[in-house]
This record gives C-alpha cells, sequence and structure tokens, in this order.
C-alpha cells in the first residue's frame, strides 16, 4: 500500500507541476500573440489637411516661370529678326561694294 500511496503522491506532484507549465506555456503564448498583434498593426496614416496656401505658391510659382520663359522667347524673336535685317542690310552694302557703286 505504500508503494500505491509513494506512486499517488509522485503523480500528484507531477500533474501540479505539469499545471504549473502549462500555465507558464499560455502565459507566454498570449504575451507573443498580443505582440504579434500589436506589431501586426501598421499605424494609421495621417491625412494631412488641405493647404489652399501652398497650391496657391505652386500656381504662383509655375505662372512666373511661365511669364518669364514667354518674355524670353519674345526676347530671341526680337533679336534674330534684328539679326536678319542687319545681316540683309550689309549684304545689299557688300553686293553694292563689290559692284563699285557707292
Amino acid at each position: 500500500m505504500s508503494d500505491a500511496l509513494e506512486k499517488a503522491a509522485r503523480d500528484a506532484v507531477e500533474a501540479a507541476d505539469n499545471t504549473e507549465l502549462t500555465r507558464q506555456i499560455v502565459a507566454i503564448l498570449a504575451a507573443q500573440q498580443q505582440m504579434l498583434a500589436q506589431q501586426a498593426q501598421p499605424p494609421a496614416p495621417v491625412r494631412q489637411e488641405f493647404d489652399a496656401k501652398k497650391w496657391v505658391v505652386i500656381g504662383g510659382v509655375v505662372v512666373s516661370v511661365g511669364l518669364v520663359g514667354a518674355l524670353f522667347a519674345v526676347a530671341i524673336a526680337i533679336g534674330a529678326v534684328c539679326a536678319t535685317a542687319c545681316l540683309l542690310v550689309l549684304r545689299g552694302m557688300w553686293a553694292d561694294v563689290q559692284k563699285g557703286r557707292r
């Protein structure tokens, strides 16, 4: 009978150890699941409010650059016309010099 009591006592101690080990394993798994759930959730994107001032500035810069480009193109066109007229006048003068007329 003492063997049966000793065996029962050992089984009871082992069962208590198993119960405590099982509780610890369950606690560790729950903590890991919480950590994974917190890591898996990406932060919510912050939606920026509409900033009218920013778009007014961008529009002003675009218009200004466009006007400067247009003025530059007009200046080049005027310069090209003046250069062409100057070359035509010089060509006519050179032709007169070559013919002997002054």
